[in-house]
């Protein structure tokens, strides 16, 4: 099964990128950029890494940001992830940067995705990965924030696929953000929203009738409304759930209790995702093997969580059918070995 979940052609559709920042390259960029750190070493970092909730967690994603400030140190951090997904045999990926979170502290916009951009641009010449760029909204902040950060992003619409809302979900429902969904709309982007982690399942319910989104991003709440589930497997919605996240930030007390095997039972498009892996403890692999592990899942349900990753995404219709067939081509030929 290791063998299996390493080897798989996957997809990955939740993945703040400003999350994947190491605590190694956090030191390395706080001393390029004369950043002073609220800790003495790496140790003392990894240690701090152990929250109570969501907001536990933001806490300390946002400081770490703030050695982020030059085009080349968004270049590095994106750079770094890509290598860990060419090694962990991710042939797409589909990613989300927070905006306000660097211009709200003086950053650019044109330095904060440029960065991104090139490194994504790079690893698709270098490792055939493909990439698509989410802007996501910080729903503790204002939809006036919200639109002009929009505005100020839209002379690089041909860098970005679509939007999405993410942050302290508690208290920021969906609803707030219609007007900046709407306009996002107006100029062609795809819509994505975060929606029952610690939220209740009426966000959810948001998200798909006041936002418009093709994505619920963690979605594990909709279990709590039967009438919810149904409508998400009628419409094959798709949730991009993120079990260690969850673990965590104490969505789930241990991975035994997840839902993400009766939801996929269910008929609900599932996939599976590592959100901010540089402070959860996994990247992709890791997600996959603790899931399996946890939830008993099989090959079977392995190999339809890979697949529901690339029917997902934004890719056209033929690249997706094409990575269905590699993962088909792959199964067997592990088949064949074993």
């Amino acid at each position: 099964m290791e063998k299996l979940i390493k080897g798989i052609p996957k997809a990955e559709l939740h993945l703040h990128i400003e999350g994947s920042l190491e605590p190694e390259l956090m030191f390395e960029l706080a001393e390029r950029n004369g950043v002073e750190l609220p800790y003495s070493s790496v140790e003392e970092v990894r240690q701090a890494y152990q929250f109570s909730d969501l907001q536990s967690f933001l806490d300390i994603y946002y400081a770490g940001a703030g050695v982020l400030q030059q085009t080349e140190d968004f270049y590095d951090l994106t750079w770094a992830y890509l290598e860990r997904m060419h090694s962990e045999h991710v042939r797409h990926v589909e990613i989300f940067f927070d905006p306000q979170t660097h211009t709200d502290r003086g950053i650019s916009i044109n330095t904060v995705i440029t960065g991104i951009y090139n490194a994504l641009d790079d690893a698709r010449e270098q490792f055939g990965i493909t990439s698509f760029l989410i802007l996501c909204f910080l729903r503790h902040l204002s939809e006036e924030s919200a639109l002009a950060t929009l505005e100020a992003a839209l002379p690089f619409r041909d860098w970005i696929e679509g939007i999405g809302l993410d942050s302290s979900e508690v208290g920021f429902p969906p609803e707030n953000f219609e007007r900046a969904f709407a306009r996002a709309a107006e100029n062609g982007l795809r819509k994505v929203a975060h929606a029952g982690e610690e939220g209740p399942p009426e966000y959810i319910w948001q998200a798909l009738d006041l936002l418009g989104v093709s994505r619920i991003d963690h979605g594990v709440r909709c279990t709590e409304d039967q009438k919810l589930v149904q409508r998400l497997v009628q419409k094959q919605m798709p949730l991009t759930v993120c079990p260690l996240s969850n673990i965590k930030l104490r969505v789930f007390d241990k991975m035994a209790d997840h839902n993400l095997k009766k939801m996929l039972d269910q008929g609900i498009r599932v996939t599976i995702n590592s959100d901010d892996p540089a402070y959860f403890g996994g990247y992709m692999i890791d997600n996959f093997l603790a899931t399996q592990k946890g939830l008993n899942l099989s090959e079977q349900d392995i190999v339809e969580i890979a697949k529901n990753g690339f029917r997902s995404s934004f890719l056209p219709q033929d690249i997706i059918d094409s990575h269905l067939k590699s993962i088909d081509e792959f199964v067997l030929q592990q088949r064949n070995s074993s």
